[in-house]
């Protein structure tokens, strides 16, 4: 409907203008029909070109609930509760992942949002949530939600689970030696020097003084790491 609102104006400008060039037409040698609808045509604003949002996976699952109405017709009402690794996402919402009826009775379903354009340096996680309702005489016995690095299964309805805590979110990261899994520390390292390979999201990307970028994909939910000749992480960011 707004397209068409948007059309119309502009529309009705330009038949009044060919109305009035057509009047004035009857003098010889004249084209301003012509260049009257030429006019309009080029002076017609451009579409306007409708920038889709990056829809991702929230990050972590930290908790599904499901809440059932004591009230017929009854309904089974899915809460869930996730974490994303930097501001600027929203309009999250759960989408069924299952078609039909499932053969061990449980309904799939992935958290999703809409991610920011940009890359982010990390900041602490930030909450969000969305809801789903089941209808009355629902096949499904349970519950599985998933997010792009964990997933949470509730087994009875109603019922509620939470979630281990989510992997470091390094904040702090900067300046600080990058210890990879099964290396021994350093010599003359302390322990709060160091940030564990084992620690952060299973999504990481190390970029080291040696490598190069590869490629200039991008995934809201990685996280890159840039480190120097050192070995230390001189940049940190969720891209």
């Amino acid at each position: 409907m707004r397209n068409a609102i948007r059309l119309t104006t502009p529309l009705f400008a330009a038949l009044a203008l060919t109305t009035a060039a057509t009047a004035q037409s009857t003098q010889p040698g004249q084209n301003a029909p012509v260049e009257a609808q030429q006019q309009v045509l080029n002076e017609q604003p451009a579409p306007a070109q409708d920038s889709t949002a990056h829809t991702a996976p929230v990050f972590w699952i930290s908790s599904v609930e499901i809440l059932r109405s004591t009230h017929g017709p009854q309904l089974d009402v899915i809460r869930v509760r996730g974490l994303v690794p930097t501001e600027g996402w929203e309009a999250a919402e759960l989408v069924p992942l299952t078609k039909g009826t499932p053969v061990d009775g449980v309904l799939d379903l992935a958290l999703v949002a809409e991610a920011p354009a940009e890359s982010t340096t990390p900041s602490s996680y930030t909450p969000i949530e969305s809801i789903f309702v089941l209808e009355p005489g629902h096949p499904f016995n349970g519950v599985r939600v998933h997010g792009a690095a964990n997933r949470v299964a509730v087994k009875a309805l109603p019922g509620y689970v939470e979630a281990t805590a989510p992997p470091h979110e390094c904040t702090e990261c900067t300046g600080k030696y990058f210890l990879r899994k099964g290396e021994a520390m350093p010599a003359g390292r302390k322990a709060d020097s160091v940030v564990r390979e084992e620690e952060l999201p299973k999504n990481l990307r190390v970029i080291r003084d040696s490598d190069g970028i590869g490629s200039l994909d991008s995934n809201p939910n990685r996280m890159t790491l840039l480190l120097n000749e050192s070995g230390d992480i001189v940049s940190a960011m969720w891209d």
